[in-house]
């Protein structure tokens, strides 16, 4: 069961008014600054953004960050986190504290019943100590825990591995928390993918069905799916460390190929939706709201339409993409957290996540009485 779920958003937003100014100010120095070689024909010049070209191509108004003022300087155009000291709880462990209290809150929970952490995050902060047992050391929490990685689908596969430790016995409470500072690994001076990304932390209460609160989440399945590709990729690691800001080796920042992983991950994600529909023996039509991964406005209507037969509306696929952008791991619990309360019980919806891998997790719930 899913018993409740938590959400921590970062207080400063950018809208792509302000992010547009800013990225165009770099584009009118860097062409003025090498205008011989442009003119020359050495070098093509940058070519500027709009609100109109990053509306139409993602859906996306504005969104979070942990670091504002750096991203919009044209000289810095990245954020600036400064480190803290070992015995001070971590950026990422502080934002997952946050939404995991709430989540908490919403069960009627103390961190001293949780049995497991489980941290499912695309830009974990360090290799180890795990983030998760920081968490898990904040809340007080007993058992175990550790960090896993699935890019955009983390949330997803961890719910999965959480239903199956609960339902093997192995604990009765699971933690999942989902914190992304995807601000850090996104090169703002890219035009194509400047725009994408926002901050923000997730949890969600995975329990046994006898001692979940009332209006708690029964998982009728689970399908995980994952396929290799190069299309969405970051490099960054311990062993071969970006340059400053990215600015010469681009690709140890997110990079994507945006037009073939479109044209990969909706008939990808469509396909396992209805496969994973067809083996629990469940309609579609008997779906009554879609929670999809807030990658892109178009890649959701898409995928939307072909699981439902229709163009889906509102309520059936409701939004976030808007106001918080992609967030990763989390965007798909973001729309649940924001868009679940409603339904009624019986009401029977699929949590859907897909990212870089490519990977792809498909969680179908039923809403308890």
């Amino acid at each position: 069961m899913i018993s409740a779920t938590g959400l921590y958003t970062p207080p400063e937003t950018i809208s792509n008014e302000e992010l547009v100014a800013s990225f165009n100010l770099h584009v009118e120095r860097h062409n003025h600054a090498h205008r011989e070689a442009i003119a020359a024909g050495r070098e093509a010049p940058l070519q500027p953004s709009s609100v109109a070209f990053i509306e139409k191509a993602s859906g996306i108004r504005s969104r979070h960050v942990v670091s504002k003022a750096p991203i919009l300087d044209p000289d810095i155009m990245a954020p600036r986190i400064p480190e803290r000291p070992n015995e001070e709880l971590s950026l990422l462990a502080e934002m997952a504290v946050d939404a995991a209290r709430e989540a908490l809150a919403r069960a009627g929970r103390q961190g001293s019943e949780i049995d497991a952490v489980i941290c499912a995050c695309s830009n974990l902060q360090r290799p180890y100590p795990a983030i998760a047992i920081e968490v898990q050391e904040a809340l007080g929490a007993g058992g175990f825990a550790f960090d896993m990685n699935v890019a955009c689908s983390s949330a997803t596969f961890a719910i999965q591995a959480a239903a199956d430790m609960v339902g093997a016995g192995h604990a009765r409470t699971v933690l999942i928390v989902n914190p992304e500072v995807c601000s850090g690994h996104l090169n703002w001076r890219d035009r194509d993918s400047h725009f994408i990304f926002g901050d923000v932390a997730t949890a969600i209460l995975v329990e046994e069905e006898r001692i979940a609160p009332e209006g708690h989440w029964q998982i009728l399945g689970t399908r995980l799916l994952t396929r290799f590709s190069n299309n969405i990729r970051n490099n960054f690691g311990f062993l071969n460390r970006a340059a400053p800001e990215g600015r010469d080796r681009p690709d140890k920042l997110f990079v994507q190929e945006g037009r073939r992983v479109f044209k990969d991950v909706v008939p990808m994600v469509s396909d396992l939706i209805l496969g994973h529909l067809a083996a629990t023996g469940i309609e579609a039509r008997q779906l009554q709201r879609l929670w999809l991964h807030q990658a892109n406005a178009n890649m959701n209507r898409l995928i939307a339409a072909r699981v439902l037969g229709h163009e889906a509306s509102e309520a059936e696929s409701p939004t976030v993409l808007d106001t918080y952008a992609n967030t990763s791991s989390a965007g798909s619990i973001i729309a649940f957290h924001k868009h679940s309360e409603d339904l009624e019980a019986g009401a029977m919806g699929l949590i859907c996540s897909f990212g870089a891998g490519y990977s792809a997790g498909s969680v179908i719930v039923r809403k308890a009485a």
